[in-house]
């Protein structure tokens, strides 16, 4: 009995053996099952992942464009961002310059303390200069000395002001319509200051060793002969005396200017050219304001304002005395008819 179940045995294990590889070909290769119940319906297959796909990449290219856009317009708003900053900064600069230099004119002419060495000056020294205006120099072989101040010179300009003021009003001239101030200011300082410049300027030319504001000073103190010869000729109203004054007088106060001049100008025909013009103006600027000042602002005022033509006045009429008392009462009578008549006819 043990003995034929033996066989069985070893038949079961032989077909246990033949099936073996099998089994462990499965086991060792995966299971093949497939669990239905975890499968997701919304795989990567299905319609609608293709949907959400696409519209991603719709947003995603929306995404760029509008990104582009953005960079494109910050490009160009910060070019022009960057061009209109310059120009503020460019106008502010500007604005900031002009304000400089405005307050630097402002400060400049309202500061005192830059003129006052030009008028610092003793009344002492300014009466020593006059008096040297009218003597000339001898020693023309270095540079004389000049005054460089014009506290000295502003004041005679100033008294020859005055001095042709007084000399309108004691003239026949007519005087209308205000005072003669801003004439007599006007040609005074027009002359110091407009001859001062052109010899300043033919200096310049000649190679003279001067400054402007020592030909100020020079022309100014040389109008002192000016104010005496002309205070002395409209109270004495001789051409004699003037004649003799304006020889005398202007000429030493123009041969002080000369010899200044000659001796800080080198060159004969430099010296002839620069002291000839000055001695020239000077000398017949005195006879101009002696001369012909009161009839050219006559001129002028008539011009501006027209001629001196006095009121109408009435006039009243003699009767004859030679007529007959009879005719008398006749002729007064139309008369006064015929001046009603006209009072009548004019109103």
């Amino acid at each position: 009995m043990a003995t034929p179940a033996a066989p069985a045995g070893g038949a079961r294990n032989g077909a246990g053996s033949e099936w073996g590889g099998f089994e462990e070909n499965i086991q060792g290769g995966g299971s093949a099952v497939i669990d239905m119940e975890n499968m997701d319906d919304t795989s990567g297959s299905s319609f609608e992942d293709m949907g959400e796909l696409h519209q991603r990449l719709r947003e995603e290219e929306v995404d760029v464009d509008a990104a582009a856009a953005e960079e494109e317009d910050g490009e160009f708003l910060g070019m022009k961002g960057f061009k209109g900053q310059l120009s503020r900064q460019v106008a502010d600069q500007m604005w900031q310059a002009g304000k400089r230099q405005a307050s630097r004119a402002f400060s400049l002419y309202a500061n005192i303390d830059i003129l006052r060495p030009y008028f610092d000056v003793e009344p002492a020294q300014v009466r020593s200069r006059l008096l040297e205006s009218m003597i000339p120099i001898k020693m023309v072989n270095f540079p004389q000395k000049i005054a460089g101040e014009l506290y000295g010179p502003l004041m005679l300009v100033f008294t020859l002001v005055a001095i042709l003021l007084h000399g309108m009003k004691t003239s026949d001239t007519i005087i209308r319509e205000g005072t003669l101030m801003g004439t007599a200011i006007g040609t005074c300082f027009g002359y110091w200051l407009g001859v001062s410049s052109f010899i300043y300027f033919l200096a310049y030319l000649c190679n003279a060793q001067i400054t402007m504001l020592q030909m100020l000073a020079l022309l100014g103190y040389g109008l002192f002969g000016h104010c005496i010869v002309l205070f002395i000729t409209y109270n004495i109203h001789l051409h004699a005396l003037f004649y003799l004054f304006w020889l005398l007088v202007g000429g030493l106060s123009t041969l002080r200017m000369v010899a200044v001049l000659v001796s800080r100008t080198v060159g004969p025909t430099q010296r002839l050219l620069l002291c000839g013009t000055l001695a020239t103006l000077h000398m017949l600027f005195l006879l101009y304001l002696h001369f012909a000042y009161h009839k050219v602002v006559e001129g002028i005022l008539d011009t501006l304002e027209g001629p001196n033509i006095p009121p109408m006045q009435r006039v009243p009429r003699d009767i004859p005395a030679a007529l007959p008392a009879a005719r008398l009462p006749a002729i007064v009578l139309n008369a006064t008819a015929k001046a009603v008549v006209v009072t009548l006819q004019s109103h």
